[in-house]
């Protein structure tokens, strides 16, 4: 049976398919022109919105993940947050995520606070009238301009610093990030909920 990642982001199906154990399909690499609306005020109606946008378009119910995340900075009043992958986007261009990076900092600047987390609602669709959402954090703070570094990862991860570690998420190996991450916390959790109803 297929499993379907409403997405067309192949670093996150990478990352979900290690997490997960097994290998994904994504709209995109199958020939499907997938571009949902994701105009929710959280994250988990936003993952919804995909699952179920992408199980429309399939015309069959085979099961799909769907995940919607995004960095919360408490001096920022929670922002960038749901708008994460489109924070700085103007008249539908969208920055570079070193551009979008560089703009928070400058954002944030000399801000004593800097405590952020970040967030990942993952639904499970097995029809449309039955699913399981998980939404799980994964705490830490925001380095300064100077601070920030690493290779890894992708999008914010080099400006994340995961205090217990020392690091930033782009610092940490491919295995220790999904480990304590976000989006691995829900994952575990979603690979469960497969086993036991797929």
């Amino acid at each position: 049976m297929n499993i379907w990642f409403a997405t067309n982001n192949v670093h996150k199906k990478k990352e979900l398919e290690a997490i997960l154990g097994t290998d994904l399909k994504i709209p995109a690499r199958e020939g499907y022109d997938f571009c949902p609306k994701e105009d929710a005020d959280t994250f988990r109606e936003n993952a919804l919105i995909k699952a179920r946008e992408l199980q429309k378009l399939l015309g069959r119910d085979e099961p799909v993940i769907a995940d919607d995340s995004g960095l919360c900075v408490d001096a920022l009043g929670g922002r960038p947050g749901v708008l994460s992958a489109r924070y700085g986007m103007e008249n539908g261009n969208k920055l570079t995520s070193a551009q979008q990076n560089i703009m928070l900092l400058d954002e944030l600047l000399e801000a004593p606070k800097r405590s952020a987390r970040f967030v990942c609602a993952m639904v499970l669709l097995l029809s449309n009238d039955r699913f399981f959402i998980i939404q799980e954090t994964l705490e830490g703070e925001i380095v300064k301009k100077s601070e920030m570094r690493g290779e890894g990862g992708f999008g914010y991860d080099p400006i994340f610093l995961v205090p217990e570690y020392g690091r930033t998420l782009a610092e940490l190996s491919a295995d220790e990030k999904n480990f304590l991450s976000h989006r691995g916390k829900a994952g575990k959790i979603i690979a469960k909920l497969l086993k036991d109803n797929v």
